[in-house]
């Protein structure tokens, strides 16, 4: 079985993600004075911490794409070897369609990252998408695992999701790889997205039988 979140935080989470690509299209003003007063905040505290810079720059690449694609192949095979195809199902459509829409916003959406970041990036920065990958893994991970933990279990597993999304998302911050606005677009794209696949996979793939015990058989 697989966790399935109200259908409310999909919708909410898709008003709030487009109604920030507006104000990021648009350029809002206070939006934009926002984001250069946060970014102008993590020059000055990088520029006095080269060594945590570098620590930043390693750290923030497990949620690259390659590593992102690389875990979603490995772990969509070792569920399907196991038998489980429904959560199989789950991990390739995340792993592909994340990935997918955040590169075409990239490719259509013109909003140039922070200028002379600590590390270079040539492309457009709406939305982050390592903050979507991270977020991405990170919810499809309690959500695959909602079911078969306790209470205690969940709570860790959604604090531990939790923190690794937004520690992803301040790296990109901190290394002005991103805007704010790009990473709470990068949050809120994989709130938008995921719930969704589970629910498709749920209407969709067939769940596995329940093998009916021997003595239980009905003779013909």
């Amino acid at each position: 079985m697989i966790a399935r979140p109200p259908v409310a935080l999909p919708l909410l989470a898709l008003v709030a993600f487009l109604a920030l690509f507006g104000l990021v299209v648009g350029g809002w003003a206070p939006l934009d004075g926002f984001d250069a007063a946060v970014s102008d905040a993590f020059r000055g505290y990088g520029d006095q911490r080269p060594t945590l810079v570098t620590a930043l720059r390693l750290a923030t690449d497990v949620a690259a794409t390659i590593p992102f694609l690389i875990a979603g192949a490995v772990i969509t095979t070792g569920l399907l070897a196991s038998g489980e195809r429904r959560f199989a199902a789950c991990c390739a459509a995340v792993t592909v369609l994340v990935p997918v829409l955040w590169s075409l916003m990239h490719l259509w959406v013109h909003h140039p990252r922070p200028v002379d970041g600590f590390v270079v990036v040539h492309s457009n920065g709406f939305p982050s998408g390592h903050t979507s990958n991270a977020s991405a893994a990170a919810l499809l991970a309690v959500l695959l695992l909602w079911p078969r933990l306790a209470r205690t279990g969940r709570i860790v597993a959604v604090a531990l999701a939790a923190a690794f999304a937004i520690f992803i998302g301040l790296t990109r911050l901190a290394l002005l790889a991103h805007w704010p606005a790009d990473v709470l677009g990068g949050w809120l794209l994989a709130l938008a997205v995921v719930p969704p696949v589970t629910y498709a996979v749920d209407r969709l793939v067939p769940r596995r039988p329940v093998p009916v015990p021997a003595a239980n058989r009905t003779p013909r």
